[in-house]
């Protein structure tokens, strides 16, 4: 279709997002990570320059980034793929890494600049600005449901699903609790009027009124779907005209709050505080899991020794591709990439000896 779309320079840059299903023949699933059929979001681009593919890929790369960060609270290392490990119809290949709760990595996102190869392969050309015939310059980049994958093993933990409240559908949950029938009316009465403060505020929020579970029964339901707050209102809260407030990220008793205040710009300002500090909470764990799995190697054997222990290593690399698929063969570890933030001075290959000027990170993967 580009090829029909572009004949000349006005016609680009040609920019594509698309939301498709795709099918691929896998021999052994796992629920979002590997599927026979998943759902992502594809971009496709052609440019009249290598520099501006260049730009599209590297700039996509930092969204995705970005939206791991500040969205998913999940810690993605960025990088580029080693050739070994880069697309096939690429020139180059950028990737997201993320440490999943096991320890192994997980390719969360990738950016492809193409070059010209699917262009020459199509025959996609246009007339530059002199008149001249030239092939377009392409990237490609997705981020698919695997990413549902990555937010439930970053974060989840034995009781179940645990939600960043930026993306959680549920923010908070209101559990209301009675024994006697009169009481019931002035418990709901009190749910309804919190209901409507925290939905006038921008908070998603439901109310589990049914009456064929217990309050307790229904404590265990919401913490398994990983909704970030709980709200309890009781005839004594009524009384006292407050809630008690639970956090999902922090079990047991720390995690609860009793006496917070139903006056709604209190409540507002005070679960809407809450639930930063818990994205950002989320986060700074997922931060410092990364960051204590994470070794420093100067040697193939200290590369092995921390692969063997299920950790990630990192250490300068300039060997060849025959020594990568070594390491592959020997350890079941990848070049998961050579991440965007390198450190300064003089490095040695820890596989050849030589010269280095990047480092690379080794890890097992999904």
């Amino acid at each position: 279709m580009f090829t029909k779309w572009i004949q000349s320079y006005r016609d680009l840059p040609l920019m594509i997002n698309q939301w498709a299903n795709v099918t691929r023949w896998e021999m052994r699933t796992k629920p979002f990570i590997r599927t026979l059929e998943f759902l992502w979001q594809e971009g496709h681009t052609a440019h009249a320059t290598f520099e501006e593919a260049e730009k599209e890929a590297m700039q996509m790369i930092d969204v995705y980034t970005k939206f791991a960060y500040e969205q998913a609270a999940i810690p993605v290392i960025p990088g580029r793929k080693s050739r070994v490990e880069t697309f096939a119809g690429a020139n180059r290949t950028y990737t997201i890494e993320a440490m999943m709760g096991d320890r192994k990595a997980l390719q969360a996102g990738t950016s492809h600049n193409l070059g010209q190869n699917f262009s020459r392969a199509f025959g996609t050309q246009f007339m530059d600005e002199n008149g001249q015939i030239e092939h377009v310059w392409q990237t490609s980049w997705a981020i698919s449901t695997r990413f549902v994958g990555g937010i439930i093993m970053t974060h989840g933990d034995d009781s179940g699903l645990m939600l960043p409240p930026r993306i959680a559908p549920i923010q908070v949950v209101i559990v209301p609790i009675w024994k006697k029938g009169d009481e019931k009316s002035v418990v709901m009465e009190a749910v309804a009027s919190v209901q409507s403060t925290l939905k006038e505020a921008g908070i998603r929020v439901k109310v589990d009124d049914s009456e064929l579970r217990t309050p307790g029964w229904k404590f265990n339901f919401y913490e398994m779907k990983g909704v970030p707050i709980r709200i309890e209102i009781g005839p004594r809260d009524v009384t006292n005209k407050s809630v008690v407030v639970s956090r999902r990220d922090v079990p047991g008793k720390q995690g609860k709050e009793f006496g917070v205040s139903m006056e709604p710009s209190i409540l507002v300002d005070h679960i809407k505080g809450r639930l930063e500090e818990i994205q950002e909470s989320l986060l700074q764990k997922a931060i410092t899991f990364r960051d204590s799995n994470i070794v420093d190697v100067s040697s193939y054997g200290e590369l092995k020794e921390a692969i063997a222990e299920g950790k990630w290593a990192r250490g300068p690399w300039s060997a060849s591709d025959a020594d990568e698929l070594k390491v592959k063969e020997e350890t079941s570890a990848t070049i998961r990439c050579f991440p965007f933030e390198q450190p300064q001075g003089d490095k040695k290959c820890f596989m050849t000896g030589n010269p280095a000027e990047e480092v690379a990170i080794f890890a097992k993967s999904y």
